[in-house]
């Protein structure tokens, strides 16, 4: 039989204390260690100064030419070999124009059959009047595509290594979201007010008349990138993510990507197995012609413009 002890008397036992502990109600602890409070070490002016000092000389006397025997024979073999390299590199470049063919010479690159072709039947096979686009819209359009590829893979880059999580994002808005620049600057949204849609009117006009005259995708691309970073810019990313915001930066993004692919690939097969082109050249001179210049060039602008307002919000808060 169990014999029933007072709570007075259990409680001086080990079997108690054993108990308690284990539970955790108890810290062990609590009252048996000498504990203080950490607090943060104050250094004296005078003591960070003074180290500071003692820096400085060690740095003088080891950066010291004139009392460093090392460091100046350091600074001299640095000196000698940089100039050795700059007369090294003239040496080469000279070289190199001196095999260049004499200028007016009929056999010179300038003048073979494939700017030939570009030149005198770039019009017949591109229906563009802009020789430059229909050389890198049709000619070249594969290398152009992997210039657009790049543009696309340098903001996927970008977004891994500053993208900011949306919870950490909302509570930066929350707090402020335009530190750092003047809250509702007047003169500067009075001049984006004014000048924003003239930029992307501009810059839609570029990408449309890019195959009539000077512009295309990737100029038409910058400045309406340029017009949406001013916006942002005078009014905040609040007021810009009602008609531009991370969703539509993305099927924007992805789907120029892929419309140019499409249209690329099968102007590619064509071409590389002799089959005829379905797609009309249209009138040269006309807003629709030129085959597959326009639709490429309107790709080509959206990736641009995405990719600098991506560049310009990733930098500047983490976010699109």
């Amino acid at each position: 039989m169990s014999k029933l002890r007072p709570r007075e008397e259990y409680e001086k036992t080990h079997a108690f204390r054993f108990f308690r502990w284990l539970s955790g109600s108890k810290d062990p602890y609590v009252g048996e260690v000498e504990m203080q409070v950490q607090q943060t070490p104050t250094v004296p002016e005078e003591t960070i100064i003074e180290r500071m000092r003692e820096s400085d000389m060690i740095r003088d006397k080891i950066y010291d030419k004139e009392l460093n025997k090392t460091a100046r024979i350091f600074h001299k073999i640095y000196i000698t070999i940089a100039i050795l390299f700059c007369f090294a590199l003239v040496g080469v470049l000279l070289m190199t124009v001196s095999y260049l063919p004499p200028s007016g010479d009929p056999s010179n690159p300038v003048n073979n059959v494939v700017s030939e072709r570009y030149i005198e039947q770039g019009l017949q096979e591109t229906g563009a009047l802009n020789i430059v686009s229909g050389m890198i819209l049709t000619y070249r359009a594969f290398d152009t595509f992997g210039e657009t590829n790049v543009l696309f893979i340098a903001t996927c880059c970008v977004m891994i290594l500053l993208m900011v999580d949306d919870a950490i994002l909302k509570k930066q808005e929350a707090i402020n979201d335009r530190r750092f620049e003047p809250k509702n600057d007047a003169i500067l949204q009075g001049t984006a007010f004014v000048l924003c849609p003239i930029i992307f009117i501009f810059g839609i006009y570029i990408i449309l008349n890019g195959h009539l005259s000077p512009g295309g995708g990737f100029s038409g691309g910058a400045i309406m990138g340029a017009g949406l970073i001013l916006y942002v810019s005078a009014f905040g990313f609040k007021k810009t993510q009602r008609f531009f915001n991370e969703h539509i930066y993305k099927i924007a993004k992805i789907t120029a990507l892929c419309m140019y692919g499409l249209i690329g690939t099968y102007f590619y097969m064509t071409g590389a197995n002799g089959i005829e082109n379905h797609i009309p050249l249209g009138i040269p001179g006309h807003i629709l012609s030129s085959g597959i210049i326009l639709p490429i060039n309107i790709c080509v602008g959206l990736e641009v413009a995405c990719t600098m307002y991506a560049f310009y919000a990733l930098f500047r808060r983490g976010g699109l």
